[in-house]
C-alpha cells in the first residue's frame, strides 16, 4: 500500500493545488446569515471503529453529539486509518443521536469525478445507509477534501452543505458548497484547534473540527482521546453551542 501520505492523500501537484484554490470562486453559494452565537461541530470522516466508539463516547458522557460522515463502502474493511465501523456500529450512532452523513460510497476523489460519476456513487451510498434504517443523509464531505467544478455544482443541488478541508469558519458570506474545516490530526492538531476555538468565539462563528480515528497511538489524520475530551471540554467552558453539522445548518436557516 504504500506510505500513509501516499496512500491518503489528495492531488498534492501544483495543478491540483491551484485547482483547488478555484474551486473556492466557482458554483458558490454564500450563507445569507451570520451565527448567532459561537458554534462548533465536532466531525469523523470515514467513521473509524475508533471513532464511533471512543469518540461517541467521549460526546455521549457530555451529552453531546458530533457528525459522522460516512462512505458505506468502506463499512468494515481496513482503512489507512484502521479498521471501520460497521453497519451496527453506524445504527448505534444514529440511535444515539449523532448524525450520519455522506462521503460518497467509495471514497470518491470527487477532484477528478465528472459531477454524473460523483452524483452515482452519492446515490449508492444513499441507498446503502438506507437498507441500515438509517436517516437520510443532507450533509456532505467531499473525500480528501478535493472537488473539480462538475462535481462541486452537481452535489450542491442534493446537500445543504458541503464540507471540504481548508481551514476557516463559517460565517456570513461563507460558500456552503465548500465549507471550511480544521483538522484535529498530528502532534499540532490540539493547538491549531484551539487557535482556530479562540477566533470562532470572538467573531461569533461557526467552527467545523474534523478527525478520522480516535486512539492513543493515532495515524497521521487522528487524534487521541484525551486531546479530543480537552478540546470538547474547552469548546464547553467557552460557551460554545456543541452541533451536529445538520444542526448547525439548520440554526442558519439552510
Amino acid at each position: 500500500m504504500g506510505s500513509y501520505a501516499e496512500a491518503y492523500s489528495a492531488d498534492r501537484s501544483l495543478k491540483g493545488k491551484l485547482r483547488r484554490r478555484l474551486m473556492r470562486l466557482i458554483n458558490t453559494r454564500p450563507l445569507a446569515t451570520a451565527p448567532a452565537k459561537p458554534m462548533v461541530s465536532f466531525t469523523f470522516d470515514d467513521a473509524p471503529l475508533t471513532s464511533a466508539v471512543a469518540g461517541a463516547a467521549l460526546l455521549e458522557t457530555r451529552g453531546l453529539a458530533g457528525t459522522y460522515y460516512v462512505s458505506a463502502g468502506l463499512a468494515g474493511t481496513q482503512a489507512p486509518m484502521g479498521e471501520c465501523a460497521d453497519p451496527v456500529d453506524y445504527q448505534r450512532l444514529a440511535r444515539a443521536g449523532h448524525e450520519i452523513a455522506c462521503h460518497t460510497y467509495s471514497h470518491l476523489d470527487c477532484g477528478k469525478a465528472s459531477g454524473t460519476a460523483a452524483l452515482a456513487d452519492v446515490a449508492r451510498n444513499a441507498e446503502a445507509v438506507a437498507s441500515w434504517n438509517v436517516s437520510e443523509m443532507v450533509s456532505f464531505a467531499y473525500p480528501y477534501g478535493d472537488v473539480a467544478g462538475g462535481a462541486k455544482g452537481a452535489l450542491a443541488k442534493r446537500f445543504s452543505t458541503l464540507r471540504a478541508l481548508h481551514h476557516g469558519l463559517v460565517e456570513k458570506g461563507t460558500d456552503l458548497n465548500q465549507l471550511p474545516a480544521v483538522g484535529i490530526e498530528g502532534p499540532g492538531g490540539e493547538t491549531v484547534a484551539r487557535k482556530w476555538l479562540a477566533q470562532a468565539k470572538a467573531r461569533t462563528a461557526w467552527l467545523i473540527l474534523y478527525t478520522h480515528d480516535v486512539r492513543p497511538d493515532p495515524s497521521p489524520w487522528g487524534c487521541t482521546p484525551e486531546v479530543l475530551a480537552r478540546l470538547l471540554d474547552q469548546a464547553v467552558a467557552d460557551g460554545f453551542d456543541v452541533v451536529t453539522v445538520r444542526e448547525g445548518a439548520r440554526r442558519l436557516g439552510i
